[in-house]
């Protein structure tokens, strides 16, 4: 039962990520930078972060300062170079391109957990994650669509996803020694501190002048960053390092049909086909145990 909720916890984070193209594209068409988006998504949620764990969560406040490096890494690398290479790389290469290199994730996480802990690469496991690497390629339109994409637009893409594949890898350091909930604390921290660099104040407050900016940045921080980020430390606890990151391949299918319901974007047959694939991928690494 232990691990059947681990693997919802990993499954709803990858859901709650899928949200974060509705969210980001109301703060775009309310004016926002994509240098205040990244610092609204990291500055905000550590703020809530904050007084949430001050109410409920104190212990997350103390770390020993040894570890320090873990979350260093995890809130520079992961989350705050993640917001910055995968934003700018919407804006040279289509968002359909930019989800397909993000979601190489998956396979660096293999690899690195491979490399690093001798975890094994088993059949299962390698169609796993081929069933996923196809499926987001259907449901991003990669099949059949425009593939076009320019050195820039590809580096920061790829880039995208290595930093995307690190939250996995320092989060297994970081959860040796805390919980879940200081995990994420000190990554957001640094992350939330570090945002203040790229933010352009001056124009911060077209956020909030409207309702739909409003939506967007709420949208931006509940949906699309604290709970996911908390859903999916937690599963980390109970499911291997490699096949969560698998299952997070549900995001470009959650944000698939967040466009078909809420945009009207049209559903094809290769979309279908793309949700079997990565339902499929779940499926094959849950029955593995």
């Amino acid at each position: 039962m232990k691990k059947t909720i681990s693997y919802l916890y990993v499954i709803l984070g990858a859901a709650c990520w899928g949200f974060i193209g509705l969210f980001n594209r109301m703060l775009g068409e309310a004016g926002v930078s994509v240098w205040n988006r990244v610092f609204i998504r990291n500055f905000i949620s550590l703020v809530l972060l904050t007084v949430v764990f001050a109410l409920f969560h104190r212990q997350v406040f103390r770390i020993r300062l040894k570890h320090l490096p873990i979350f260093l890494a995890a809130g520079l690398i992961s989350v705050l170079c993640l917001a910055i290479t995968y934003f700018n790389c919407q804006m040279h290469c289509s968002l359909a391109v930019a989800g397909i290199l993000l979601y190489l994730a998956p396979s660096f996480v293999v690899l690195m957990s491979a490399l690093l802990w001798k975890a094994p690469l088993t059949k299962r496991k390698l169609l796993a994650l081929a069933l996923s690497f196809a499926g987001c390629a259907l449901v991003s339109g990669i099949v059949g669509g425009d593939t076009s994409v320019s050195a820039v637009g590809l580096l920061l893409g790829v880039g995208a996803g290595f930093c995307y594949a690190t939250y996995t890898i320092f989060a297994h350091y970081g959860l040796a020694h805390y919980d879940s909930y200081t995990m994420i604390y000190w990554t957001f921290l640094v992350a939330g501190l570090g945002s203040v660099f790229f933010a352009d104040f001056k124009t911060l407050a077209l956020a909030f002048s409207s309702t739909q900016g409003i939506v967007g940045v709420c949208g931006v921080v509940i949906v699309a960053t604290v709970l996911p980020y908390i859903f999916y430390t937690k599963g980390l606890e109970g499911v291997e390092s490699g096949k969560a990151s698998i299952i997070t391949n549900i995001e470009p299918v959650v944000e698939t049909l967040v466009g078909i319901f809420v945009f009207k974007e049209a559903l094809t047959v290769w979309t279908v086909l793309g949700v079997a694939c990565v339902f499929g991928c779940v499926i094959l690494l849950a029955r593995e145990g």
